[in-house]
């Protein structure tokens, strides 16, 4: 059954649909697949060729004055930054005695930290005991650092409390003082100013005993944070595996390269335009697909089912043939040795009605320079299709490919049959194709369909009947006769809408 594209079914078609591009990726599977391979190779040889340098690691425990439970991690990020400083790199490079540069040092190590107070440090070096004393020296210095920055900063505020009290100490011996002057004066007066300045100076002695009790319990709490700060795990060297690199290195690749793959796969097929499904390749070439040739070479258990297309095949296009009273023509589009080996084929199968002559007109490997075998049909160049018609039936065998001689195509054959390999010709030289069909009034039979894909459920028949009248609720269909069943040659319309490419021009 044929379907007709209609205005109403072109308004339901999807906006975005991602069939053809899926079955153009999936077509191009050599591409994606051959880059993932060439990924994980890559991978490999990159574990084999540029192995991690030798490597040591440590952990710190680092105690913050301002810790608190719900630290989203701020402070041992800033511990991180504090590392990665040309101040730390340069005491660890003293320590050392390194005449490296702390900005070369700074590329060698990095730091992560794993919690709120637990800091690692990655060290790479030449080899695992000069990694092991970078790093090491690299925890020593930062610990010696933030040890020092915790005691300057308790030295400062103590010493900030201390100067407080000192200034308040100052201000109680002028109260002193001034209570000593009031003491001798007498009257209501006196005694009202005698309880002011006895008030003041209960209130300077308590702040002056609360500056002094806070700046020893400044003090205090230095060396409880200073306890904390240490090094918890000792620098150790980090033994790799090889085999464990190149598998991870390895699927990276793969992965990298699968994707690079896929991408190009879909730009490459976007960009060319070239229709795989039997509904595209139909649609464009304004014909059926009335079969469907597996590729040259199938895997061996598929070989028995080929044959039995290819037979099918024959014996279909056989029948055509025998029920033609014009010549058919086979006209290849990507499929040249396919097209070859059908029309033998057809011959064959027609050498039993009489004898067939086959028209070669095929570009390069042409047929009648192929040896013969015994029992082979007559095949003759193209160039004397020219001459006149011949008295036995003739096959002839064309091409539609870019540089087509197309006013030689009705010498070969007034009625067609297109062998087009899915994915071969972009959409624009289908319809060029199409247009060229029609100007050289020759119809296509159908579309041989090389190389499908196999997960194709598209449908590739065209209808191209006239539209069935509307009819009443109980009003039968009229019955058509063999006059009213014969089908009207027209030029597509999109055909004639699509501009022709500078290559169709040529």
């Amino acid at each position: 059954m044929t379907t007709r594209t209609t205005p109403e079914a072109s308004a339901s078609a999807p906006l975005l649909d991602l069939q053809p591009l899926v079955a153009a990726v999936r077509r191009r599977r050599r591409l994606w697949a051959s880059l993932a391979l060439l990924g994980m190779l890559g991978g490999v040889a990159l574990a084999f060729l540029l192995p991690p340098p030798p490597t040591a690691v440590t952990k710190l425990l680092v105690a913050h004055q301002e810790d608190q439970p719900n630290d989203p991690g701020t402070l041992i990020r800033t511990d991180v930054a504090l590392l990665q400083t040309t101040r730390i790199a340069a005491k660890a490079l003293e320590s050392l005695k390194s005449p490296d540069r702390p900005e070369d040092f700074m590329e060698d190590y990095t730091a992560a930290g794993l919690t709120n107070n637990v800091l690692e440090i990655t060290v790479s070096a030449d080899s695992d005991d000069e990694a092991v004393a970078r790093a090491e020296a690299l925890a020593d210095a930062f610990v010696a650092d933030h040890v020092r920055r915790i005691r300057e900063a308790a030295n400062a505020e103590s010493k900030a409390l201390l100067d407080q009290r000192d200034r308040l100490r100052e201000d109680l011996t002028q109260v002193n003082k001034a209570i000593g002057d009031a003491s001798s004066v007498n009257g209501s007066k006196g005694s009202a100013d005698m309880e002011s300045l006895f008030s003041r100076r209960a209130e300077l002695t308590s702040q002056i005993a609360d500056y002094g009790q806070r700046a020893a319990q400044a003090k205090i709490g230095t060396p409880h944070l200073v306890a904390g700060t240490q090094i918890v795990d000792a620098p150790r060297p980090v033994r790799h595996s090889l085999k464990k690199t190149a598998a991870t290195d390895a699927a990276f690749g793969l992965a990298l390269g699968l994707a690079l793959g896929l991408a190009v796969a879909a730009v490459g097929s976007v960009v060319a335009d070239r229709p795989v499904l039997r509904r595209d390749i139909a649609a464009n070439l304004g014909a059926s697909v009335i079969a469907e040739l597996p590729p040259r070479s199938v895997a061996p258990w598929r070989r028995r089912a080929a044959r039995a297309e290819r037979t099918r095949l024959t014996a279909s296009l056989a029948r055509t043939a025998r029920g033609s009273a014009e010549p058919v023509s086979l006209l290849e589009l990507g499929a040249v040795r396919a097209v070859g080996a059908i029309a033998m084929d057809l011959a064959a199968a027609l050498g039993e009605d009489g004898p067939v002559v086959v028209v070669d007109g095929l570009p390069g490997l042409p047929l009648a320079e192929r040896r013969a075998k015994p029992g082979d049909p007559t095949v003759v160049s193209g160039d004397r299709a020219t001459a006149g018609r011949y008295q036995e039936r003739a096959i002839g065998v064309g091409s539609v490919a870019p540089g087509t001689a197309w006013t030689d195509l009705q010498y070969l054959g007034t009625r067609t049959v297109l062998v087009v390999r899915a994915g071969h010709g972009s959409a624009a030289w289908l319809h060029t194709v199409a247009r060229q069909l029609a100007d050289q009034h020759i119809p296509v039979i159908g579309v041989v369909l090389v190389d499908p894909d196999p997960r194709d459920r598209t449908d590739g028949t065209l209808w191209d009947g006239p539209e069935p009248a509307p009819r009443g609720r109980n009003e039968r269909p009229p019955r058509q006769n063999g006059s009213e069943r014969q089908r009207t040659e027209r030029v597509p319309l999109w055909a004639a809408s699509v501009p022709d490419s500078d290559q169709e021009a040529r």
